[in-house]
């Protein structure tokens, strides 16, 4: 039973394979080009995905939320050790430049934080674009195998039989529709992983700012409340 199933499964597998390159053969060249530029862009996509939903992951809200308490109440050390997490979300750099100078003026923790959000955004986009562009270009290099598809249909005609013209239009044409097709295939999900990306980062930015803003509103505040006892008690 086991090495019956185990033999169907390679059959069908090895089926796959076969009707998979005899499609690509059919394309003519034109289509492993497509074929290079759809694993690029899925190995690309792999790569941002893990950083940005993997590596980036971080509960902004409560993270913040628990420095803001620590600040609060005057505990700066434990805010400060707050920020030890196992995130690479550039909310938690941004936030820590900002604590390790509250004892500065309000000016320069706010330029501390405002620098580690603008090295971040690199770092966050990077890539992403790519996405967008090999997309395009899956689609040019799709229109362009039918472009030579066609020519390599009509040339055939006008070199063969009367008997042999039709099957050759036939396929000529054919070819110019395989890449055709498999081009647009390949660029609908890369226009899908791009999109996924660029949500991921913009909420990633969003969460960024926020977060800054309510530190920076909660380290003012502090400050300012520090003030006011010292001026009460002089």
């Amino acid at each position: 039973m086991i090495p019956n199933m185990t033999t169907f499964v390679v059959a069908a597998t090895e089926s796959q394979g076969n009707v998979l390159l005899e499609y690509l053969n059919q394309g003519g060249w034109m289509m492993y080009v497509i074929l290079t530029v759809s694993l690029f862009g899925v190995a690309m996509f792999l790569e941002r995905a893990f950083s940005l939903y993997i590596l980036c992951r971080l509960n902004s809200k409560s993270f913040v939320a628990r420095i803001v308490s620590h600040l609060e109440n005057r505990r700066f050390r434990e805010a400060i050790d707050a920020t030890e997490v196992a995130s690479r979300h550039p909310l938690v750099a941004v936030i820590k430049a900002g604590l390790i100078r509250s004892n500065r003026r309000e000016k320069e923790i706010e330029r501390a934080m405002e620098n580690e959000m603008l090295s971040a955004i690199p770092m966050l986009q990077k890539r992403v674009a790519i996405m967008a562009v090999l997309a395009n270009i899956a689609t040019l290099l799709g229109l362009l195998g039918t472009i030579f598809g066609l020519i390599s249909a009509f040339s055939s005609v006008a070199a063969a039989s009367a008997a042999e013209r039709q099957e050759a239009l036939a396929g000529g044409i054919s070819q110019a529709m395989y890449t055709t097709a498999f081009g647009i295939s390949v660029a609908v999900p890369l226009l899908i992983f791009h999109h996924l990306l660029s949500k991921r980062v913009e909420s990633v930015l969003m969460e960024m700012e926020g977060g800054a803003t309510s530190i920076l509103v909660a380290l003012t505040g502090v400050r300012g409340d520090s003030g006011t006892d010292g001026r009460a008690q002089r």
